[in-house]
């Protein structure tokens, strides 16, 4: 499995990122081709300089992740950030490894 974390450090307008967020970014993720699995949330009790929110997008694999954000969709997404993310985003890949 692959994951890609997205997170968003400064939200000046906590109620107007969950209203565009959810009302808008949400569906698009949604529409993500090989998205297996799709979670966000605020971070409880952010520590100076940590994020205040986190997705997670999980996918198969990379390639699986990588053809995702290549879409009409994928690229209608990432457009989408800077519709409410205003203040920049960052991301991560990460490929699971088992615990053993």
């Amino acid at each position: 499995m692959h994951d890609v974390f997205v997170t968003y450090h400064s939200i000046p307008d906590r109620d107007a990122f969950i209203a565009h967020y959810e009302s808008t970014h949400v569906p698009l993720v949604h529409a993500l081709p090989e998205l297996a699995e799709f979670a966000w949330g605020f971070v409880s009790d952010p520590a100076e300089g940590d994020p205040l929110v986190v997705a997670r997008l999980s996918y198969a694999s990379r390639e699986a992740a990588d053809r995702s954000f290549a879409s009409e969709a994928g690229a209608a997404s990432v457009a989408d950030v800077a519709n409410f993310a205003t203040e920049g985003v960052s991301i991560l890949h990460v490929t699971r490894r088992a615990a053993e």
